[in-house]
């Protein structure tokens, strides 16, 4: 009999880890949908993908957008122009020297454009949207992309 309980209790123990598992949220990388801002353009630059590490960005702590990315010629510099919109309302925007985000010069290929930030802390939660123009070093428009990224809000205890 305290066998059969035994496996009652490590069954129903094993069901509601499975559970958690499946509905507490994950704070971990996830890939977001992009978007080219001019559908019918051909951007020099192809992006691939984006990652979002957490995903939720967590107001007051860091955060990681790696941009996936393939160039047909060699890109030697340029600059990155970052736009962010909150439920559609513009409320920042960003420059930043190319080699500031990435090694230059940028081989044809493949390449990666990683860019990290930690949000201040009274960053408000919710729906972001973010537009990323590459241009290169004579400002030629090499890629405009746009994805859709979520904020919660972080921890009221201080880390220290």
């Amino acid at each position: 009999m305290e066998a059969a309980a035994d496996l009652k209790l490590t069954l129903l123990l094993l069901f509601a880890a499975i559970l958690s598992l499946v509905l507490v949220p994950s704070a971990q990388a996830a890939t977001t949908d992009v978007k080219y801002c001019d559908k019918k353009a051909d951007y020099p630059v192809k992006v691939s993908g984006v990652v979002v590490s957490p995903n939720p960005v967590v107001s007051g702590k860091p955060a990681t957008f790696n941009i996936s990315a393939t160039t047909g010629k060699p890109i030697s510099s340029g600059k990155v122009v970052i736009d962010v919109s909150y439920f559609g309302v513009h409320v920042h925007t960003e420059n930043h020297d190319l080699s500031e985000e990435i090694s230059c010069p940028i081989a044809a290929g493949k390449f990666v454009l990683s860019h990290s930030q930690t949000l201040p802390g009274f960053t408000p939660p919710g729906s972001y949207t973010l537009k990323m123009t590459l241009e290169d070093g004579n400002n030629q428009l090499l890629t405009c992309i746009s994805f859709k990224f979520s904020i919660s809000f972080g921890s009221s205890v201080s880390d220290s």
